[in-house]
């Protein structure tokens, strides 16, 4: 598949649309990719190559051919494996616009009570608007809510309800595309074209670029939070072998 192609597809198709397309494609693309120079460790399997990946910029070797995970797919599979107990212990769990990678993975551990939502996702098991949850309060040990914020208007509230809903002394962990240079968020509403979006956002359904910032954000509505670099932890060689960002902070949060 060519590098134009998957950027057609990404920018001009559906996400519902592309989702389901994906289970059909994904199963050839994983027989023909077959090799042993990057390993996939959600699924253990290995590639001569991934797949390119972006809306924009096309990123080599970041799309994985089987569980169609990205390199904070990846990096958020080992941290939860390595450092916490996500994996073996009982905890009821609230999964946000559920990543295809992670899906199948965690309906089938038996130590979790793992509920789905997203307003637009087929996978999801509840639609619901992340500003307004149709949840109790403090009813979730874990939530993860990953690279949905940066397409929320008001985010605000919408961290406000993850903090409603999070149980105290539970674990969130809110990936957002983040620029580390920058010290404050940007956003501008007078941005309608979705091709100046994307050059300013990073992509066309973005409507916020967040910076350092956004770690205060969450500690201002009561998070505590953790700035984890986790692949600090991790050898050059499994780096390259899993095909990981270098530069990929996971926030994770506790109440």
């Amino acid at each position: 598949m060519k590098i134009s192609v998957i950027r057609v597809l990404l920018n001009f198709l559906p996400r519902p649309f592309l989702i389901r397309l994906s289970y059909i494609v994904s199963p050839v693309l994983a027989f023909f990719l077959k090799g042993n120079t990057f390993t996939d460790p959600i699924d253990g399997k290995s590639f001569r190559t991934f797949l390119p990946y972006g809306y924009g910029k096309q990123r080599e070797n970041a799309l994985s051919p089987s569980t169609l995970s990205l390199e904070r797919h990846r990096l958020l599979w080992l941290y939860l494996k390595n450092e916490t107990d996500f994996f073996t212990a009982d905890k009821k769990v609230l999964h946000f616009a559920p990543e295809q990678c992670f899906l199948k993975q965690f309906k089938t551990l038996k130590n979790l009570d793992y509920t789905t939502t997203d307003l637009n996702s087929p996978l999801a098991d509840v639609k619901a608007d992340i500003c307004n949850l149709p949840f109790s309060d403090n009813e979730f040990d874990v939530i993860l809510c990953n690279h949905v914020l940066e397409h929320i208007p008001d985010d605000t509230k919408a961290i406000q309800e993850l903090y409603r809903v999070l149980k105290p002394g539970g674990m969130g962990i809110f990936q957002i595309p983040q620029d580390l240079s920058r010290e404050t968020t940007f956003e501008d509403d007078s941005i309608t074209d979705k091709k100046k979006r994307a050059k300013i956002f990073g992509q066309y359904d973005h409507v916020r670029v967040y910076g350092r910032d956004y770690f205060d954000k969450l500690r201002s509505i009561g998070f505590k939070v953790e700035e984890v670099d986790y692949t600090s932890k991790i050898s050059k060689e499994e780096i390259t072998r899993y095909c990981l960002a270098k530069d990929e902070i996971i926030p994770v949060v506790t109440k």
